[in-house]
């Protein structure tokens, strides 16, 4: 025992103690980014501490927005303690210019609801409805963000991201 804890779990108390899901558990052995735990006798799951800890790995980086496929490079990476750092680094480094583009798109988005939204909203009809105009423009398939807006709010994602990194 470990900290008051067998070494042993189950897949149940597993999905308890990371907050996963026992399908997701199953789905990422399944996928080979969790190895096959040993069975009992009764052929139930019997997992470890690696499988804890691997499993936390896999968890944080989903939580970062990782996609499968560089969490199963960053796991083959993390299995090899001598390797190189700089594949790591580049993983991350793809993974947050991704997130930076969600933010740039999340920007524009967030100016184009801004827009929608009106003074007289709350007194208004829907014949004046700011919201229903601007909603009725995109069902055509174009959208009325202005180009000087989205580059509005790709500026400020890019001055978001310069004030976390200084």
């Amino acid at each position: 025992m470990t900290g008051g804890r067998a070494a042993a779990l189950s897949i149940g108390s597993l999905a308890r103690e990371t907050g996963a899901k026992v399908q997701t558990i199953r789905y990422y052995e399944q996928i080979g980014l969790l190895p096959e735990p040993a069975r009992t006798a009764g052929n139930q799951r019997v997992y470890g501490k690696s499988h804890r800890d691997r499993l936390a790995f896999i968890r944080h980086a989903r939580e970062l927005g990782f996609p499968l496929d560089a969490i199963r490079e960053l796991l083959s990476l993390s299995d090899d303690p001598a390797a190189p750092c700089a594949t790591a680094d580049h993983i991350a480094r793809d993974q947050l210019a991704a997130v930076e583009a969600r933010i740039r798109r999340l920007e524009a988005l967030k100016i184009e609801l801004e827009r929608m939204l009106c003074d007289h909203a709350r007194t208004g009809t829907i014949a004046d409805c700011r919201v229903i105009e601007v909603l009725a423009d995109h069902s055509h398939g174009h959208c009325v963000v202005h180009h000087e807006e989205a580059e509005a709010g790709a500026e400020l994602a890019d001055m978001a991201a310069a004030v976390k990194t200084s």
